[in-house]
């Protein structure tokens, strides 16, 4: 086991960021437009009763990858190991990686469901799309600054 104030793991902080970021992006999802609005299920091909069933499934996904990548999280701040501008990093990433696949295969290449069932799609599929860009480039602006993060400082003679 890795003592307190170890050295800075920072593509694992990353790594479990990221989870956290598609976790959270699926329970926004799931929360908002599956049950708030109601606009659609995770598949729509089918019963009223098999959407609902799909969106379960969907919730306990994003239930289970949130706490296992909350466990990663308490382990590496525990250690002191958390990159935490590459995990803010990875929690973009996650989240913009989640909305764009989304937007990709499950509303187009699959067809599962659509943002919503209207006439005219294209400004919210350009609403999905754009948003999931947005993330992914606030992600990679941030895993840009991060690149320093746990490496030596010059002249500190570490």
């Amino acid at each position: 086991m890795d003592a307190p104030g170890g050295p800075v793991q920072r593509g694992r902080s990353m790594l479990v960021a990221a989870a956290i970021g598609v976790g959270l992006m699926a329970a926004v999802d799931e929360i908002v437009f599956h049950q708030i609005l109601a606009w659609h299920h995770f598949y729509d091909r089918a019963t009223p009763a098999i959407g609902l069933l799909s969106d379960g499934l969907l919730h306990t996904a994003e239930i289970v990858v949130l706490v296992a990548a909350g466990f990663g999280f308490a382990d590496l701040r525990r250690r002191g190991a958390l990159a935490p501008v590459s995990a803010w990093a990875g929690l973009f990433l996650g989240a913009g990686g989640f909305q764009l696949f989304d937007a990709v295969v499950d509303h187009k290449l699959l067809r599962v469901h659509q943002v919503r069932y209207v006439e005219d799609l294209l400004p919210y599929d350009l609403a999905w799309s754009g948003s999931g860009v947005l993330l992914l480039l606030v992600g990679a602006v941030l895993a840009r600054r991060g690149r320093r993060e746990g490496a030596p400082v010059r002249g500190s003679g570490r």
